[in-house]
C-alpha cells in the first residue's frame, strides 16, 4: 500500500461529514494509511480523535511556525482557507493569547498516544514576515519544539519556507543533535530545497518528502534533487488539501492523489511503481516506527 505521510484532515481543513469519503477514496486508490499533521493550535486534540475513529489514520502533533507570533507583533492573519477553495497558500491565524513556548505545550499531553508518531509540522517560515523580531521568535519556537520531540524520542516533520539556511543550520547544529542524548531523526516535509542544503540534511540522517510539485511541468529543479536523493530516504505526501498533483491541478487535493506523486517518483528513479510502493512503505515505517500497519 501507499502511505500519505502528511495531510490535513481535521475539521479546520475538511468538513467532518466529508472525512469518511476522503479516507474511502484513498483506500480505493491504494493509499492504505494516512499521517495527519498538526499545524494550528488545537489540531492535536482533533487529530487524535480522528485517529481513534479510523484504524488507518496516524498523526504528528506540533505547531506551524506562523503560530509563534503574537498578534501584537503582526496584525491578525487569515484563517486557513476552507476545503474546496483551491487555496494557493496556507496563512494561519496566530494564537489569540500570544505565541512562544507557552503555546507549544498545547500538544505535549498527546505525545505518548499510540497513534501519535511524531512531532510536526514545526520549523521556520519567513515568506510573509520579514521582521527580524518575528524571525527570532520563530527560531525560539522551533528550538523549543525540537527539544520536546527529543525528550519524547519522536521524529520531527520539518516545515521550511524562505528560511532554508536558517533551518539547515539549526538542524545540523551539534546542540540540536545532542538533544535528548542523541540524534533526533525526521523528515523534510514538502521538500523543495536545492541540493546544497539537501546534502547537508541527508548526511544528518533526514528523510525527504516528495509532493505533487514533482509532477509539475516547470519542476525540473525539484525532480533533479529527488533523483539524487537515495531512494531509501524518500517518502511521499500530498499536504492535502493543498498542492494537488497533475492531472488534478486546480482541484482540492486529497490523499488518494498521492499515487500520482509516486508515479512521477518511480519515473525519476527508473523503477516500477510496485517496486517503489514497497520501498516507500518500508521507508515510512523506519521514519515513523510507532506506526503499526
Amino acid at each position: 500500500m501507499f502511505i500519505d505521510t502528511h495531510c490535513h484532515l481535521t475539521h479546520r481543513y475538511v468538513p467532518a461529514d466529508e472525512v469518511s469519503g476522503v479516507i474511502h477514496r484513498a483506500r480505493d486508490a491504494g493509499v492504505g494509511a494516512l499521517v495527519m499533521s498538526g499545524a494550528a493550535v488545537g489540531d492535536a486534540a482533533d487529530a487524535v480523535a480522528l485517529c481513534e475513529k479510523y484504524d488507518n489514520l496516524f498523526c504528528t502533533v506540533g505547531i506551524h511556525p506562523e503560530y509563534a507570533i503574537s498578534p501584537s507583533l503582526r496584525g491578525s492573519g487569515e484563517q486557513g482557507e476552507p476545503r474546496g477553495s483551491s487555496p494557493s497558500r496556507l496563512r494561519r491565524q496566530p494564537p489569540s493569547k500570544g505565541g512562544g513556548t507557552g503555546t507549544v505545550l498545547d500538544y505535549t499531553k498527546f505525545l505518548s498516544h499510540p497513534k501519535v508518531v511524531g512531532v510536526g509540522e514545526i520549523g521556520l517560515d519567513f515568506y510573509y514576515d520579514k521582521e527580524i523580531e518575528i524571525h527570532n521568535k520563530q527560531i525560539e519556537f522551533f528550538r523549543a519544539q525540537l527539544k520536546i520531540a527529543a525528550d519524547a524520542g519522536l521524529p520531527v516533520a520539518i516545515h521550511s519556507r524562505a528560511a532554508r539556511a536558517e533551518t539547515v543550520e539549526i538542524l545540523c547544529d551539534a546542540a540540536y543533535a545532542n538533544l535528548g542524548g542523541g540524534l533526533v531523526p525526521g523528515v523534510m516535509h514538502f521538500h523543495c530545497m536545492p541540493w546544497e542544503f539537501t546534502k547537508k540534511l541527508l548526511d544528518r540522517g533526514f528523510y525527504f518528502s516528495a509532493t505533487g510539485i514533482i509532477t509539475f511541468k516547470n519542476a525540473d529543479a525539484e525532480r533533479d534533487v529527488f533523483a539524487r536523493i537515495p531512494i531509501d530516504r524518500i517518502v511521499i505526501e500530498t499536504d492535502a488539501p493543498w498542492c494537488a498533483p497533475v492531472p488534478f491541478r486546480g482541484k482540492t487535493c486529497e490523499p488518494a492523489m498521492v499515487v500520482e506523486t509516486a508515479r512521477a517518483l518511480a519515473e525519476i528513479h527508473s523503477i516500477s511503481l510496485p517496486e517503489l510502493e514497497n520501498i516507500l512503505f518500508e521507508n515510512t515505517k523506519r521514519l515513523y516506527p510507532k506506526m503499526i500497519i
